[in-house]
C-alpha cells in the first residue's frame, strides 16, 4: 500500500498522530504491545514430572513399594536411592532450559519515540497502538512493525529476523505484493536495529500480530519433543513391566497347580520380578549421558538436556542456516578484477601480480569508504566498507587516508547505486573524485581504464563488453561485485561524473567458515545429509552450496516454490534437495516437518530469531554461541566456538554413547536374565534358592554398576562412525544385543548350575554352598563385563573397565573373608581349592566370550547384522 493509503486505513494523521481520546478504544481492540509468556511450572512440579515421564522410573518405584510392603526394607531403600540419584542428576542438568520465550521479549525495546496529539514524547514501547506515529534513529530498535513514511539514508540490521547479515536500505515506496520478508523495503520490523540514518512511520502491527509475534506464537505451539533414546528407554521400561507382571502371574499359577499357597507364590513371584529388573540401569544411563555432556563441553558444545547428546548420533539430516553458521557472517573480498586480469586473494597474490591497476582499485575502495577503526583497533562500519578496508592488509598496503582531505561526499543511494567522495591528496592539489557502486552504474560513465599513472587507454566497446561479461560471470557465482573508478573535479560536477577512469571491481562474499566443507564431507560419508536453508538469493545459495560440497544436482527450491506446494508434494521432493533459498521461519519449519515425515531424525542449526521455531521444532536444535539469546534458549545444543565442525564431534559422541549404552545394556540384562532363570528353576523344582534377595540387589546395583559405567566410556570406534545413523524407531535392544544377552546368560546359568548341583550333592544348601554359588555368579558376571566392551576396543584401551572390574573382584573377596560382611550377605570364607575352582570357571567364561567376539567381528564384516535387522 502507498503511504497515504496506510494513513487513511488507520485513520491517523502523520503530523499529529492519534489522539489520546481514541487510545482507550484502540487498547480495548488491540491490547498491549507485548508477548504473554506463560508462567513456568514450579521446581517441585518439574521434579515430579521427571518421575512419571519415564516408565522405567515408575516400574522401579512400584518395585520399591512392593518390596517395602512385603518387609524387604533393604531392597526398597536401595531402589529408592537409585531412583533419586537418577532424577536429581537429570533434573539439575536440564533445569536451565526453556527460556526462549522470555528471550524474545528482551529484543523488544523498553522505550520508543512517539507522536500523539501533536506532541513528541518518549513512552514505554508496550503502550504502542496501531496507527501511532513513531520515529527512530541510529542505535534504536524498532518497537513494532512499522510502515515507513520517511526514510533518510535508513539502513536496518534485520539479521535477528531474517538471518542475513547485510544491512538493508529502506525506502518509502510501496513494494509489490507477495515479496519475501527480507525484500519488504518499505517496512521496519519489530526488534530490528537501525544502523544508519533515521526514519518515521506508522505502526501497523503490535505484539503477537508482528513478524516477531508470529515467531513467538509458533514457538508456543511447538510441543516438547522426546529423543529417540528416551523413546527406546520408554519401550524398554514397558517391556520390562510386562515381563514382571508375566513372571508374577506364571509363578502364581505354577504354585497353585502344585497346591502351594497363593501368598507364598506371590512373594516368590515379586522377588523374581525384582530380580528381572536391572535396578542400576537408569543410574548408569544417566551418568553415561552426563559424562558425554562433560566431554562435549570440553569440545566447545554445551548440551542442555542429557538425552540430546545421544540423539545427535542418530541424526540423519542436518538443516543449516547459511549466514553465521556455514559462513562467517562478514563480507570478504575474495578476488579483484582489473582489465584482462582476475586476481584471487586467498592466498595473497605474489608481488608480480600486484599491478598498479590492482593497487589503484584497492585504494579507491579504501578512500571511498566510511568504515573506521574503534578504540580496540577493530574496523567497524557497514560490512561492504569493512571488507574493502580489510583488503589493504591482504595486499600489504598501509592506510590510504593519511594524506587525504575530504571536501565533499555523496552518500550511497539505491537510485544512483553508488557512493562518491571528492577531495585532495597532500601530494597533488587537484581535486580528485572517487566512486564505487554497481557495475551497471559505474561502467557506462567511464571513458578510459587505468593501467598505471602514466597509462589510461580509452575504454573501447569491446573492452567494455569484456568487463561487463566478466562481472556477470563473477556475480553468477554468488559474489557481490563493487566497481571502482575515479575522475577529477567535484562530486557535483557533471563533467567529472561522465569522464571517469575505470580502475577495476572487487568481488566479495560471505565466505564459508574454516573446516566446514571437511566436516560436511565427513558427515556425508557417515550417512548424514546436510541441507542449507537461507534467506539469500538463489545464485548466492547455490554458489555457497557448491563451495561447501553440498549435493546440489537437483537444484534449489525457494520460499515461493514452497508456497506453491502442498505438504504431500513437499514430502515427495524434500529428500532430494540440499539447498533452499529465500526462506522464512515458517518455510524452515515446513522443511523440517517434511523431512521428519519421511522418517528422518532432523538436526537444525541456526543463530537468529528467525531460526528459533525450527530449532525448537527439530529433533535436535543446535545454536551458535554468538547467536541471539532466543536461538540459544530454543536449542538443545550450543556451539560455543561457532564452529560447524564441532557438530561432527557431537555426532561422533552421540553414536559412541548409543553403542556404549547397548554394551552395558547387554551386560546388565544378561545379569538380570541369569539371576531370573536361576531362581525360577530352583523355585519350579522346589530347590533352595542359589541367591538370596540381598545378594541379587548387591549384584544388580553395586557389583554391576561400576563395570557398567566403565562400558559407558568405551573409546570411539571408527567402524561405528562409518555406519549410517540408526532409524528413529530402531529399538535399543536389537538382534546383536539379544544375541549377546542370550550368550552371556547361557554361560552364567550353565556354569552356575554346574557349581550349584555339585555342592548340592548332599541335598541341602549350607552357607558355604550359597557362598560358592554367589561368588561363581559374580566371577562369571565380571567376565561378561570385560567381554561386552566394544568389538574394536582392546582390554587396555578402557582403563576404567580394568579398574572397576578389579575393584569389584576384591570387593567380592571382602564379602567372603571379612567377618563383619559375612552376616549381611550370608557368606563364609572359602578354602583355596574352592576359590581356585571358581577362578578357573571364570577363565573358561572369558575364553567362551572371546570366541563370541570373534564371531561377531566376522558377522559385522559380512554385514550380517544389518541384513537381519532389515528383514525384521
Amino acid at each position: 500500500m502507498k503511504p497515504q493509503e496506510v494513513v487513511q486505513y488507520f485513520g491517523t494523521n502523520p503530523q499529529t498522530g492519534i489522539s489520546e481520546a481514541s487510545v482507550s478504544a484502540l487498547r480495548e481492540m488491540h491490547g498491549f504491545n507485548e508477548f504473554s509468556v506463560p508462567p513456568k511450572p514450579s521446581m517441585l512440579r518439574k521434579f515430579i514430572e521427571t518421575i512419571y515421564e519415564s516408565p522405567l522410573n515408575l516400574l522401579l518405584l512400584g518395585s520399591a513399594a512392593i518390596s517395602a510392603i512385603m518387609g524387604n526394607i533393604d531392597d526398597a531403600v536401595s531402589i529408592t536411592i537409585a531412583i533419586l540419584i537418577v532424577l536429581t542428576v537429570g533434573f539439575v542438568q536440564e533445569r536451565r532450559s526453556e527460556q526462549s520465550l522470555e528471550a524474545l521479549n528482551r529484543l523488544v525495546p523498553h522505550h520508543c519515540h512517539l507522536l500523539r496529539d501533536s506532541q513528541q514524547r518518549t513512552v514505554l514501547a508496550n503502550n504502542l497502538l496501531p496507527g501511532d506515529i513513531v520515529s527512530f534513529t541510529v542505535g534504536d530498535r524498532i518497537p513494532a512493525d512499522v510502515r515507513l513514511l520517511t526514510a533518510v539514508d535508513l539502513d536496518l540490521d534485520e539479521s535477528s529476523l531474517t538471518g542475513e547479515g547485510e544491512v538493508v536500505r529502506k525506502k518509502t515506496e510501496a513494494c509489490p505484493p507477495g515479496v519475501p520478508l527480507g525484500e519488504r523495503s518499505s517496512m521496519a520490523f519489530m526488534g530490528t536495529l537501525v544502523r544508519n540514518g533515521r526514519g518515521e512511520g506508522i505502526v501497523v502491527s503490535i505484539g503477537e500480530e508482528t513478524e516477531f509475534g508470529a515467531i513467538f506464537v509458533t514457538m508456543q505451539e511447538i510441543e516438547e519433543k522426546r529423543t529417540p533414546l528416551q523413546t527406546s528407554m520408554d519401550e524398554l521400561g514397558a517391556k520390562l513391566s510386562t515381563l514382571s507382571f508375566g513372571i508374577i502371574g506364571v509363578i502364581c499359577l505354577f504354585g497353585v497347580l502344585q497346591s502351594r499357597s497363593w501368598l507364598e507364590m506371590f512373594t516368590i513371584g515379586v522377588s523374581l520380578a525384582v530380580a528381572a529388573i536391572p535396578e542400576g540401569l537408569p543410574i548408569v544411563t544417566t551418568v553415561t549421558l552426563a559424562l558425554g555432556v562433560l566431554r562435549m563441553a570440553k569440545r566447545n558444545a554445551i548440551v542442555k538436556k542429557l538425552p540430546s547428546v545421544e540423539a545427535l548420533g542418530c541424526v540423519s539430516v542436518i538443516c543449516c542456516d547459511k549466514t553465521g553458521t556455514l559462513t562467517k557472517n562478514e563480507q570478504t573480498v575474495t578476488e579483484i578484477y582489473v582489465v584482462d586480469d582476475l586476481v584471487k586473494l586467498d592466498p595473497p597474490p605474489p608481488a608480480d601480480r600486484r599491478t598498479a591497476a590492482l593497487l589503484k582499485t584497492a585504494q579507491v575502495g579504501a578512500i571511498c569508504n566510511n568504515a573506521r577503526r574503534n578504540e580496540e583497533g577493530i574496523t567497524v562500519g557497514q560490512s561492504t566498507d569493512v571488507a574493502l578496508i580489510n583488503v589493504l592488509e591482504v595486499l600489504e598496503l598501509g592506510p590510504q587516508k593519511t594524506d587525504w582531505t575530504v571536501i565533499e561526499e555523496r552518500p550511497f543511494s539505491s537510485d544512483a547505486k553508488s557512493m562518491a567522495v571528492s577531495g585532495t591528496h597532500a601530494s597533488d592539489s587537484r581535486q580528485i573524485y572517487y566512486i564505487k557502486g554497481a557495475i551497471e552504474a559505474i561502467l557506462p560513465r567511464c571513458k578510459s581504464y587505468y593501467v598505471s599513472d602514466e597509462s589510461t587507454p580509452p575504454l573501447e566497446t569491446l573492452t567494455r563488453s569484456i568487463i561487463a561479461a566478466k562481472a556477470e560471470t563473477v556475480a553468477s557465482r554468488g559474489l557481490r561485485v563493487v566497481a571502482m573508478a575515479y575522475g577529477f573535479g567535484s562530486v557535483k560536477t557533471v563533467e567529472a561524473d561522465a569522464n571517469l577512469v575505470f580502475a577495476g571491481f572487487q568481488a566479495m562474499m560471505d565466505p564459508p567458515r574454516k573446516g566446514v566443507s571437511d566436516a560436511i564431507a565427513s558427515l556425508q560419508e557417515g550417512g548424514v545429509q546436510v541441507v542449507m536453508i537461507t534467506g539469500d538469493a538463489v545464485e548466492t545459495a547455490m554458489a555457497i552450496g557448491k563451495q561447501l560440497g553440498l549435493l546440489v544436482p537437483a537444484g534449489c527450491l525457494t520460499g515461493k516454490d514452497l508456497d506453491q506446494m502442498d505438504d504431500r508434494m513437499l514430502r515427495e521432493r524434500v529428500m532430494g534437495i540440499s539447498v533452499f533459498a529465500r526462506t522464512t521461519p515458517k518455510h524452515k519449519m515446513r522443511i523440517v516437518g517434511a523431512l521428519q515425515s519421511r522418517g528422518a531424525v532432523v538436526g537444525m542449526t541456526g543463530d537468529g530469531v528467525n531460526d528459533a521455531p525450527a530449532l525448537k521444532f527439530a529433533d535436535i536444535g543446535v545454536a551458535m554461541g554468538s547467536g541471539t539469546d532466543v536461538a540459544k534458549e530454543a536449542a538443545d545444543v550450543i556451539l560455543v566456538d561457532d564452529n560447524f565442525a564441532t557438530i561432527l564431534a557431537a555426532v561422533e559422541e552421540g553414536k559412541t554413547i548409543f553403542h556404549n549404552i547397548q554394551h552395558f545394556l547387554a551386560f546388565q540384562l544378561s545379569t538380570a536374565v541369569s539371576a531370573l532363570v536361576l531362581i525360577s528353576l530352583s523355585t519350579m523344582f522346589g530347590l533352595s534358592n542359589p541367591l538370596n534377595a540381598m545378594q541379587i540387589l548387591f549384584i544388580n546395583i553395586l557389583m554391576d554398576g561400576p563395570p557398567s559405567q566403565s562400558l559407558g566410556v568405551d573409546p570411539a570406534d571408527r567402524a561405528v562412525m562409518r555406519k549410517p545413523p540408526r532409524a528413529k524407531n530402531a529399538p535399543i535392544i536389537d538382534y546383536r544385543v539379544i544375541f549377546r544377552v542370550c550368550f552371556s546368560a547361557f554361560i552364567m546359568v550353565f556354569l552356575s548350575l554346574v557349581v550349584y548341583f555339585n555342592i548340592l550333592s548332599d541335598g541341602r544348601m549350607s552357607r558355604r554352598d550359597q557362598t560358592m554359588t554367589f561368588t561363581c555368579f559374580v566371577f562369571l558376571d565380571l567376565a561378561s563385563a570385560i567381554q561386552n566392551r566394544g568389538l574394536g576396543c582392546s582390554i587396555t584401551q578402557n582403563k576404567m573397565l580394568l579398574t572397576t572390574v578389579s575393584t569389584s573382584f576384591f570387593v567380592q573377596l571382602g564379602l567372603i573373608y571379612l567377618p563383619f560382611m559375612q552376616p549381611i550377605f550370608q557368606t563364609e570364607a572359602l578354602g583355596f581349592r574352592d576359590l581356585f575352582t571358581l577362578l578357573v570357571l571364570g577363565a573358561i567364561a572369558l575364553g567362551m566370550h572371546e570366541g563370541r567376539r570373534r564371531y561377531e567381528r566376522q558377522k559385522e564384516k559380512e554385514g550380517a547384522w544389518e541384513r537381519v535387522e532389515s528383514l525384521a
